[in-house]
């Protein structure tokens, strides 16, 4: 059977709106005109609520990588001492930049699959008995499909040294999440264009609070193209400091609109019942899950297949019967796990799709008949829903 329309299920990039992909194939604007200048007041501006700041956000033409980057080097000095929670792979890229950089890191691990105990890294940041700078934490981490108490984190955080500037990689899950900076006592937030936010890859996003936009001008680390502090000059004249992805501007702007006319909670309230009902539906199908109930992401979910022969004939068969793609694991997790993303402009019925396939693909593996169990477990949770 031919499958016409393919289903991008990783989490990330993710499938593009037919809206955004309208606005960026608009005839090009000069980077330095008026016209470009009213293109990314309303793209500073427009993401606000989703980034929950009362600032507008800076907007980095490059990678969620170089916002990583750019949050680490605008806050800490080359000496100061820096906490990085490990907890996946893209912890340890937080990990790896700051090695690359920094003289006086403290990495916390937390093994992968299990969200951080608050307590317990409370308990060791007591016992490094020196001054922190800096906590720089995964809202979710995107290989385990972990999503961190970034909330209570940050409340404990500043009750032990408010001092503490708390950085949070949101790249995975921003647009997906309830998030507010002040509530949640983040002072820096970073994400990227292609996730839950929907957009072709190519932007990076910085959401900051006044105690970080200080900062930022306080801090001697040598950086150039990801200085904060040219961006936020820039972005006062509407502009930025370096040449922007005009086509992806208009991009953040067609997403704000499709954001506001579904609502910020409603969108969230999607996300988190895609992912009970697949849940739901992987245990029916006797697929463990890597994440425990409590700390599910809303935008990705791992499981374990019974066997590794299962894992690649899932993976393959998902991709070559019924053009559906879906990602691996990574790190030491490779070839261990399967992760389905479930983000940005993705349907309860979408993801149905990926359930059903799953059913025939288990039974013929197994020889033994799921059809109708996965279908009927994730249904009960999407009509509550829908």
């Amino acid at each position: 059977m031919n499958y016409y329309n393919a289903l991008l299920l990783t989490p990330g990039p993710t499938p593009v709106a037919q809206e955004i992909l309208h606005a960026t194939q608009q005839p090009m604007v000069g980077h330095r005109s008026t016209d470009f200048e009213a293109i990314a007041e309303e793209a500073f501006q427009a993401l606000k609520p989703t980034f929950g700041t009362k600032n507008n956000v800076m907007i980095l033409t490059s990678s969620g990588t170089s916002a990583l980057e750019a949050s680490m080097l605008n806050i800490a000095n080359p000496d100061d001492e820096i906490v990085i929670i490990v907890s996946g792979a893209f912890g340890n890229r937080f990990k790896q930049i700051a090695e690359t950089y920094y003289n006086n890191v403290h990495i916390y691990d937390v093994e992968w699959g299990q969200a951080v105990d608050v307590d317990a890294f409370m308990d060791y940041l007591q016992s490094l008995n020196t001054s922190i700078t800096a906590v720089f934490s995964q809202y979710c981490e995107t290989s385990t499909a972990v999503l961190h108490p970034v909330n209570e984190l940050g409340h404990a955080l500043k009750q032990f040294d408010d001092s503490i500037y708390f950085i949070v990689d949101g790249v995975s899950c921003i647009g997906a999440v309830d998030v507010d900076l002040e509530r949640d006592d983040i002072d820096v937030l970073v994400s990227g264009s292609q996730k839950a936010i929907m957009l072709p890859p190519g932007l990076a996003f910085v959401a900051y609070n006044d105690r970080a936009k200080e900062r930022f001008s306080e801090v001697t680390t040598p950086r150039f193209y990801l200085d904060l502090n040219k961006y936020l000059t820039s972005l006062s004249k509407n502009s930025t400091p370096f040449t922007p992805n005009v086509s992806l501007f208009r991009g953040v702007n067609a997403y704000a609109k499709l954001i506001e006319r579904e609502g910020l909670e409603n969108v969230i309230s999607r996300h988190y019942a895609i992912r009970d009902a697949l849940r739901q539906a992987l245990k029916a199908l006797e697929l463990e899950l890597l994440v425990q109930d409590e700390y599910a992401s809303p935008t990705v979910t791992a499981f374990v297949p019974q066997s590794k022969e299962e894992l690649n004939y899932l993976k393959g068969e998902l991709k070559s019967r019924f053009n559906i793609t879906i990602a691996g694991g990574q790190g030491h997790l490779k070839g261990e796990i399967l992760r389905i993303g479930h983000m940005g402009q993705i349907s309860p019925f979408d993801i149905l799709h990926v359930v059903s396939a799953l059913e025939i693909l288990v039974s013929d593996f197994r020889q033994k008949s799921y059809i109708g169990t996965a279908i009927t477990q994730y249904m009960e949770v999407i009509k509550a829903y829908v």
